[in-house]
């Protein structure tokens, strides 16, 4: 089978992730992929492990852009000299014009929903779910049933998966040096990776750190990504008094370059359509604290593979920090377990098996 993956773009980022390791799965099981976006710094992980990239300008917010529509001749002249089989969708941009390309060469046809949708009219009066939808979290397949009156046989649940090999658990010693090369200090080193959106919940972990500050002054938070939310974020450390204990850092491809220094992971959102930083920070080992939003519960089991906290709850959130820092034993058990999770309920098999699965579903509709 042939599957064209339509994304605007692959930058760095949870779609793009989620792209690498599923087409890296999709070939292993003998199936061919292509790419079609606007490109970004990431495409030549794709093209190197064989993936056909596609450069369109696509990169848009607006599904009523002209770009778009003037790219759809090109596109479908494409999907027909390289005899595509089936075409899989990321983004709502790119869910219409699966729709459209659709029509225009009877395939079968996809979406993937990562998160959580605003409930607009343009959404409703035009769905483009495609043949099935597929929900990377049961929160999200919820979200598909009550705000978009999508059926539930039209959803398939497929978490993201994770190569736990890409993640392997950090030795002492080897978290030392890389420390000692980014010139990070402390007992305790606590990290989020996220784009610095307001959904991510910075400031409550920022003011949850300044509490933690006052307890293990030796603590540093670092916080990995890029996004409107910066000078912003910056600003709020600095009233705070925290410039010495707070490090910013850009995003970066491979997120074990940092998951790898970090004593706890955190990841305080608002919302959250799985998680696939979580997942990546368990795959590693790491005892992880998370808000009970979206799919994360369906990551942790509070107190066993992490620790829950409510949304937006400071205290709460340094209460965990602080419990989980003082016992040692409790977290790394906690690491271990999550890590067995990871590998056993999402590994990047299991989701490119179910992935396949929704293909050949929905390709036999259409035969």
């Amino acid at each position: 089978m042939k599957v064209l993956f339509l994304t605007t773009h692959l930058n760095a980022g949870g779609i793009t992730s989620y792209l690498y390791t599923l087409s890296k799965g999709l070939m292993a099981r003998g199936d061919e992929v292509c790419i079609l976006s606007s490109g970004g710094n990431n495409v030549g992980q794709f093209t190197s492990m064989g993936v056909q990239h596609f450069s369109f300008d696509i990169k848009t917010k607006s599904e009523l852009s002209p770009k778009l529509y003037f790219s759809l001749k090109p596109i479908v002249n494409i999907i027909k000299k390289h005899g595509i089989d089936i075409l899989h969708a990321q983004t709502r941009v790119t869910q219409v014009m699966g729709t459209l390309l659709q029509r225009k060469c009877s395939l079968p046809y996809v979406s993937t929903c990562h998160g959580f949708f605003k409930p607009k009219l343009s959404r409703k009066m035009f769905p483009c779910w495609g043949d099935k939808v597929i929900a990377i979290s049961p929160a999200v397949k919820d979200h598909l049933i009550e705000d978009f009156s999508v059926y539930a046989d039209e959803i398939a649940l497929v978490k993201n998966g994770i190569e736990l090999n890409n993640f392997p658990l950090v030795e002492e010693q080897a978290r030392a040096e890389g420390r000692k090369q980014k010139d990070i200090t402390g007992s305790l080193v606590v990290g989020i990776i996220a784009r610095l959106s307001d959904v991510k919940g910075h400031e409550v972990l920022i003011d949850a750190m300044a509490e933690v500050f006052r307890e293990v002054p030796d603590a540093t938070l670092i916080i990995v990504g890029e996004g409107k939310m910066e000078a912003a974020l910056k600003e709020r450390v600095a009233s705070l008094g925290c410039e010495k204990q707070v490090r910013f850092f850009p995003t970066v491809n491979q997120t074990y370059e940092f998951l790898s220094l970090f004593d706890l992971f955190v990841m305080p959102s608002l919302q959250e359509g799985l998680g696939l930083s979580v997942m990546e920070a368990q795959a590693a080992g790491l005892p992880v604290i998370a808000s009970k939003v979206g799919g994360l519960p369906s990551l942790i089991d509070d107190q066993k593979t992490g620790v829950l906290v409510e949304p937006q709850d400071r205290a709460g959130l340094t209460q965990a920090i602080l419990e989980l820092s003082s016992q040692k034993d409790k977290a790394k058990q906690m690491g271990l377990q999550a890590r067995d999770f990871i590998n056993q309920e999402c590994s990047a098999g299991k989701m490119s098996e179910q992935t396949s699965e929704v293909y050949r579903a929905v390709s036999g509709k259409h035969t």
